[in-house]
């Protein structure tokens, strides 16, 4: 996978603002969010999506994760709260370009999950959350808001899917992750990144009312081409933002690239092994 993740990247043009959501966004399409692919294929391929299924995607970035449910021909549904973000899976699914593929049975929603409620359609039969908790303080109960929206939604016993950050002795990211605590400090936001905890989801999933009905490890690699890839990729998560608001993009660049050096392999290109969890659970 090595050559797939390490692609290239060239720099954004002009000066940033402290938090630029546009230039965000398109870093994590073009350089993040395929971190994640190992997760979303393992996932799929244990709920065997296909035709039969229909499912909603919460939080559903820029759009990977449809994409690879469609091309198993299942009918998806996204929705985010980033209209950055959502504009971006839409040039992905939606495309408008003359003679470009079209998708069947694939709807993008701005919003919340209960804006993609469709009287008289059948209730969806897997419900994903693959963007990972457990990595700052306070994100359950975001995610707990959306899946009291989403299950409704969903038919009885569907599968929901939350994903989450492995052990951090198991994550190599972790140790530059600290970089965002230690910047973050002075605000001591609920937004700050904290190690995960072992058992982050199936509270998630028990406070949701959700029966746990088994669970996983992947392996999800970090690889960048270099340095600067590897800076911009990270602050695409988020998981930086208060340590911008606390100090500033450039201290920010600064440790973190101080934080990677220790990941950067010879020819340039940075790799970082991680481990990600998930969780299936049922609805009632």
């Amino acid at each position: 996978m090595t050559p797939t993740l390490v692609r290239q990247h060239l720099p954004h043009a002009g000066t940033a603002p402290r938090v630029d959501v546009r230039a965000r966004a398109r870093d994590w399409s073009e350089i993040q969010e395929r971190m994640l692919v190992p997760l979303y294929e393992a996932v799929y391929e244990r709920l065997e999506v296909g035709p039969a299924t229909r499912l909603l995607g919460l939080g559903c970035g820029s759009g990977l994760s449809l994409l690879m449910a469609t091309a198993r021909g299942a009918a998806v549904t996204g929705v985010d709260a980033s209209p950055e973000r959502m504009a971006l899976a839409r040039e992905r699914l939606l495309p408008e370009a003359p003679g470009a593929r079209s998708r069947p049975h694939t709807r993008l929603v701005d919003g919340s999950p209960r804006d993609t409620a469709e009287p008289g359609a059948p209730g969806y039969t897997v419900v994903t959350a693959f963007e990972p908790i457990g990595c700052l303080a306070g994100d359950s109960e975001g995610l707990g808001g959306l899946l009291a929206e989403a299950t409704p939604l969903a038919q009885r016993g569907a599968a929901v899917v939350l994903a989450g950050w492995g052990p951090p002795e198991r994550c190599a990211t972790a140790s530059v992750m600290r970089v965002a605590t230690k910047l973050a400090e002075p605000l001591r936001t609920s937004g700050s990144w904290r190690p995960a905890c072992r058992d982050d989801l199936e509270d998630v999933a028990q406070r949701a009312g959700l029966k746990p009905d088994g669970s996983g490890r992947v392996a999800c690699p970090f690889g960048y081409a270099d340095v600067d890839s590897a800076v911009r990729g990270l602050k695409s998560t988020g998981l930086f933002d208060a340590a911008m608001t606390a100090t500033d993009q450039v201290q920010v660049d600064k440790e973190l690239a101080e934080a990677l050096h220790p990941h950067q392999r010879q020819d340039g290109t940075v790799w970082m092994p991680n481990v990600f969890r998930y969780l299936i659970a049922r609805t009632p």
